[in-house]
This record gives C-alpha cells, structure tokens and sequence, in this order.
C-alpha cells in the first residue's frame, strides 16, 4: 500500500524506523523487536539508510526481509556518495523487491566531514533525488523529510522552507518531520508551510527519551530544543535509568494526545531499534478518537 493513501486524520497510522543492525545479533534483536511492536498494527515501517551509503546493501536486505513479514515497509534513500547511475540501480532494486515508498533524503556528510559536497555525477539537494526518482517511476509513493526547529545548516527558517517547497515541488508525497520535544514548533512549521502551499501531509516524528547521553547526541546533530522544564526533570533522574525512562515515556505519550487531538495524518516513532518504550506509548493511544482538522 502506498503510504499516502494510510495518512489520514480520522484514522491516523502510526509507523516505526529501524536502522539496519552491524551484526548478526542486532539483526535477531530487531526482528525481536518487530514481533514486539507487529501486535499495535504499524501502518508502516522504515528502513534508514547510512551515511555514504554505508549501509546500503544491509538497507535493502533489511527491506526485503521485512516486506515478507507482511508489514509495508519504506526505503530510505540518500543522495551521499552515489551517481544517478548507482542511485537509478537502487530504485530499480527497490522496485522489483515491490517496494512502493521511498524517503528521499539529501543525507548527512560522511563520517568525519563537516559538510556536504556532492559526488562527481550525483545530486546536491534532495529536491533532485525527488525529481530522478519521479523521472523514473511516477507511480511511486516518494516522502522526505522536514525540520520544525529549521535544517542545522540553513540559519534562516524561511529558506529552510523554500527548500521544503522545492522538494513538494519536485513531487513529494508527504513529509515526515525531524524529531523535536515541544509540540509548539511543529504547529508553527505546519501553519507556516500551509502559508507558502505546502500542502501535502505532515508527519510528527517522535523520539521517546529513554537515555540522557544519547539525547544529548541527538539535539547536539539535530539541533532539537528540549523545554526547561523536562530538561530539569531528567536532570534530577540521571542516575535513575528507570526513572527517565518512565519520564521519557510519560512525555512523549503527552506529545502524542495534544498531536492527536488536533488532527494529524499519523505518527512516526524513531524507535532506536527498540520496543519497549514505543509499545507503552502506542498502547496507551490506542482506541483514541482523532477529530477531522489536518495538518
């Protein structure tokens, strides 16, 4: 089923990310972990893509391997590191696995680089990874990706836009936003996308804390605000594993309700390749009645 036909905010979907594991007991880890989360009924799950295309061949193994599982499932798709040529295979292997959604995504810069330099033969933008990939197939579901708080690399929120129309323009699905912790900067980013004719669905994403370290990596990438007032509270627990969990959990569940209650078209869970914390949030939201505004 293609993705866009799920996003709907009288019936919104929920949907999970993986990253392919290294090894061969991450792998039977996260398999572990999608017959966890397979009872909440995902409308889909994604597959990220490493940087560089570092983790190509495990991505589309990973891919396969859960589309026989009977879950949809979304290829992540960067521009890092690769010709049309190569990038043109990738969609072709995707297409004769049945794959029929795809996030493309400019990527981040290797490992080691500070910043982006497109590949001799390659894309620079996102937008034209969108443009290649409708040149090539228009029946496929094509989604990307948007910042609430403004890409880390654009200082000014308003040519972080232009840049989002340009992708819509090129021919995007639906946008999945980037992880962020109050729920203010994601109305603002609908209402000011909905302001320049963006139109096109517009997916929370969501993190649950679950470890302060980690989250502190996370907003140092992405440049996530987390409020005060959390930020305290995970303060006063950090040697209390449990606790911030329990916190993480608790937040986030709040995130979702107020997301919820005014109307979106689904939420995607960064899950971090693990369940538990996922699992409590979407159970505690289930059965919940959406109404019909539509972000």
């Amino acid at each position: 089923m293609k993705i866009r036909n799920r996003l709907n905010p009288s019936d919104p979907c929920f949907s999970f990310e993986f990253f392919p594991p290294r090894t061969e007991e991450g792998r039977r880890a996260l398999l572990r972990t999608l017959e966890d989360l397979r009872p909440l009924e995902p409308g889909f799950v994604s597959v990220t893509y490493g940087a560089g295309g570092s983790t190509r061949d495990r991505t589309v193994e990973l891919v396969q391997e859960i589309r026989a599982t009977g879950l949809e499932t979304m290829a992540h798709l960067t521009c890092v590191g690769h010709t049309r040529e190569e990038l043109g295979h990738l969609v072709e292997q995707f297409l004769s696995m049945g794959v029929e959604n795809l996030l493309a995504l400019r990527g981040d810069p290797p490992v080691g680089e500070r910043e982006f330099h497109a590949p001799p033969g390659g894309f620079r933008y996102a937008s034209e990874l969108v443009r290649f990939i409708r040149e090539r197939d228009h029946h496929l579901c094509v989604g990307g990706a948007g910042y609430p708080e403004g890409h880390v690399e654009t200082p000014l929120r308003d040519d972080d836009l232009r840049h989002l129309k340009a992708k819509v323009d090129a021919g995007l699905d639906f946008i999945i936003t980037q992880l962020f912790f109050d729920n203010a900067f994601y109305f603002d980013f609908v209402e000011r996308a909905r302001r320049v004719g963006i139109n096109v669905p517009i997916v929370p994403g969501i993190m649950p804390i679950t470890n302060i370290e980690q989250l502190e990596r996370f907003v140092r990438l992405c440049g996530a605000t987390v409020p005060m007032r959390l930020v305290l509270q995970l303060e006063r627990y950090r040697e209390d594993p449990d606790a911030v969990v329990q916190l993480g959990v608790a937040h986030a569940t709040v995130q979702c309700m107020e997301l919820l209650a005014r109307g979106v078209p689904g939420i995607h869970f960064y899950t971090l390749n693990k369940s538990p914390a996922t699992r409590l949030i979407v159970s505690a939201l289930r059965g919940r009645a959406a109404p019909a505004a539509s972000p």
